[in-house]
């Protein structure tokens, strides 16, 4: 279920019959009290250790296949990109050497 946009639940009121929209910065009667956040509670070097120990068991690393696959289509996609610019290069090389041709 979504969270309503409005503090407080539902807006009261129809804004088709007449009720007009609070402003963000208008005040009104109505004002929501904001907490302040407690503070955050310190963790230990052990306690620390110990969570990048359990973050490091996640990790799931991909097969040699896997990265000679992602390596080969990386180096295809690098090639395709270098002979795209170098095409549109020579073009625009060979069309601003007619324009300033036509300078002389």
């Amino acid at each position: 279920m979504a969270k309503s946009k409005f503090p407080g639940g539902r807006r009261t009121g129809n804004p088709a019959a007449g009720a007009k929209p609070q402003m963000a910065g208008a005040a009104s009667a109505s004002t929501v009290a904001v907490e302040p956040d407690a503070p955050k509670k310190r963790t230990s070097p052990g306690q620390f250790a110990g969570q990048v120990r359990a973050e490091a068991r996640k990790i799931v690393w991909p097969s040699r296949k896997e990265t000679w696959i992602t390596s080969v289509m990386v180096f295809i996609m690098v090639l395709l990109a270098a002979a795209f610019f170098w095409i549109v290069d020579t073009g625009l090389g060979f069309v601003s050497r007619i324009i300033l041709a036509l300078g002389q």
